[in-house]
């Protein structure tokens, strides 16, 4: 009988689970998209179900359950920084302990409920052991570095390792409190967006601001060495003693208090992005270069919640310290129940590694989700009396193409679901990059998110060296490329002079809608081998355009997850000004469907990231 390992995560957030069975990743999923609660971090039941019946299992079929972290040493951490702190934190501490007393230490009693009197073998992961894990065991390497960077695991928050065909080892670590991740969220939570939710707006924020406040952080908040470590100055800090990631300290030193949640954005807040990007990318770089020196190996792997940076992802890849990069699309906690059932088959269980010999990796596009048979479309349609239309392929890549081109947004909803926070062409919203006012029409009349932020390209994958200044793949988006110079539009004198969010609505190429202000792009190459559908939309869209790519945006609102069945489609769709939704091979078009009686509240269901 073939043999299957379930890995799970949760209890902070963005908790998930993850199936192999035999080596073979078969599926994978964050349960929030089960939930509709952003980053859930409950138990995931819903994911495990929907594993369990990707496999055709029942939990005593299995071979082990991995958590993704070891609860207790997570616990002795928690309890050694509270004592090392008291009084201060005093507050924090009644809070979470108990929760910890509660649940998040009983993982064995958790998984025999959860799973239903499961009696197996059940494995735990260190932390960093299961991110490396995501990143190393998929990619197609079959020797690399592995670097992995996030707020916190049970005490490390930078690692990195050697991973050689089936075996992972950690060499050298950074503990706790001293965070790449843990800094980036304190200019989070500084600037007035939310902590493990609003990072990427920071980043998105960045090329709006100048890099005024580098220095000052190098001076006094983080002192960078060459050897790749770094320690933060905790006078700035209340993570580690109470409930706020900055304190007084810090505010004195960058001249007042912290934004509030949703007033507006200054200049102020736009530099200290800028500069928090610009101090993370230096920190990357000296990572990689001691890395690449110790090691001897010339590929890298990456994971942990900082190497969803694409930013700093694409200038460590630029510099070519290492030959090729491979990044784990879900970099989070919630890839680390991917991890942790791979740490436990290959180094665990010592069981054969095979690298594809067309060098692709094994992470299946990140395509690891749920799909729907076209019965369970037309019955979930039926619930609200959609009208759809059904399509051939070829007439449907047509019509797609056609109504792209005419300006219209589309809501894309293709196969499996993706795993990890980024869309790739399964669950998106897609339209014309060339249009000058669809970056302003997705975000205020589609998305209903802040006005800065930009959207991202999927291009087809020949054309992509074409379009931006880079070199092999990007499919998972996850790296950030320059657009290409002759795509670019000369700047009269009066717009080099504008700052801040001045700089947003000026046309800087032929592609004004995915081009940000900096003249990047966070660039998804699509493989017709990879994706099919997604591909021959796009490539039809180029035979009526001559533009070889759409642009990619989840498909949600803000503040929801990414959507999941159709049923949760067809709400997305007819909640937003969308004008036409594909369900596989069913197309609707907003003027033909019935009158909305949804709740005109229905933006309450979601709180805002």
């Amino acid at each position: 009988m073939p043999e299957a390992i379930l890995g799970i995560s949760c209890f902070y957030h963005d908790s998930a689970a993850a199936l192999i069975k035999d080596g073979e990743i078969l599926g994978a999923a964050q349960e929030e998209r089960f939930t509709r609660i952003k980053h859930d971090p409950a138990f995931p039941t819903n994911a495990v179900e929907y594993c369990l019946q990707k496999g055709g299992l029942k939990s005593e079929d299995l071979k082990a359950v991995v958590f993704y972290d070891k609860p207790w040493a997570k616990f002795e951490r928690i309890l050694e920084n509270y004592f090392a702190v008291a009084p201060r934190g005093i507050s924090s501490y009644i809070q979470s302990i108990p929760l910890w007393l509660k649940e998040k230490l009983w993982m064995r009693k958790i998984i025999d409920t959860s799973l239903g009197n499961y009696e197996g073998e059940l494995l735990f992961c260190r932390h960093h052991e299961s991110h490396g894990a995501s990143a190393f065991y998929p990619s197609p390497f079959e020797d690399a570095a592995v670097l992995t960077m996030d707020g916190v695991g049970e005490w490390h928050t930078t690692t990195w390792g050697e991973g050689r065909g089936n075996q992972f080892q950690l060499r050298q670590k950074i503990d706790y409190p001293h965070s790449l991740g843990l800094l980036y969220s304190a200019i989070t939570y500084y600037t007035g967006f939310k902590v493990n939710s609003g990072e990427y707006k920071v980043m998105g924020l960045a090329p709006y601001g100048e890099p005024k406040y580098v220095q000052k952080m190098l001076d006094e908040i983080i002192d960078l060495k060459d050897d790749g470590s770094f320690r933060l100055n905790m006078k700035y800090f209340s993570y580690h003693n109470g409930l706020r990631m900055t304190n007084n300290h810090f505010a004195e030193l960058f001249g007042g208090p912290a934004r509030q949640s949703e007033s507006d954005i200054s200049q102020k807040e736009m530099d200290l992005a800028r500069s928090v990007q610009e101090v993370v990318n230096m920190a990357l770089l000296n990572l990689g270069k001691h890395i690449r020196k110790e090691s001897g190996l010339n590929k890298l792997c990456l994971a942990g919640g900082v190497a969803l940076n694409c930013v700093a992802n694409g200038i460590l890849k630029s510099a070519n310290i290492f030959d090729d990069v491979w990044i784990q699309p879900a970099s989070g906690d919630a890839g680390g129940a991917l991890g942790a059932a791979l740490f436990a088959w290959h180094q665990l269980y010592d069981k054969e590694r095979t690298i594809p010999e067309d060098g692709q990796d094994l992470q299946n596009g990140s395509r690891l989700g749920p799909s729907y048979t076209s019965a369970e479309i037309d019955r979930d349609l039926k619930s609200y009396e959609a009208v759809a239309h059904q399509m051939e392929d070829d007439d449907l890549y047509n019509k797609v193409a056609e109504e792209i081109t005419a300006g219209k947004v589309i809501g894309w909803f293709q196969g499996k679901m993706e795993f990890g926070p980024r869309a790739l062409g399964g669950r998106s919203i897609i339209g014309d990059p060339r249009s000058t006012d669809m970056q302003a029409t997705m975000n205020l009349k589609i998305k209903y998110r802040e006005s800065f932020r930009p959207f991202a390209p999927s291009v087809l994958k020949e054309f992509a060296e074409e379009c931006f200044e880079m070199e092999g793949d990007s499919p998972y988006m996850l790296l950030v490329h320059p657009v290409k110079e002759d795509r670019r539009l000369e700047m009269s004198e009066e717009q080099n002079k504008l700052f801040g969010i001045e700089k947003l609505n000026i046309q800087r190429s032929d592609l004004p809608a995915i081009t940000h202000v900096d003249y990047s792009a966070r660039v998804q190459t699509v493989d017709k081998k990879v994706s099919p559908e997604y591909y021959n939309m796009i490539d039809r869209f180029r035979s009526k355009s001559n533009c070889p790519l759409v642009i990619n945006t989840s498909f949600n609102v803000r503040g929801e997850p990414i959507v999941c069945t159709p049923q949760d489609a067809y709400r997305c769709f007819m909640r937003t000004e969308m004008d036409v939704l594909v369900i596989d091979n069913h197309i609707l078009f907003k003027e033909e469907q019935p009158d909305w009686k949804d709740d005109s509240k229905w933006k309450e269901e979601f709180a805002l990231d």
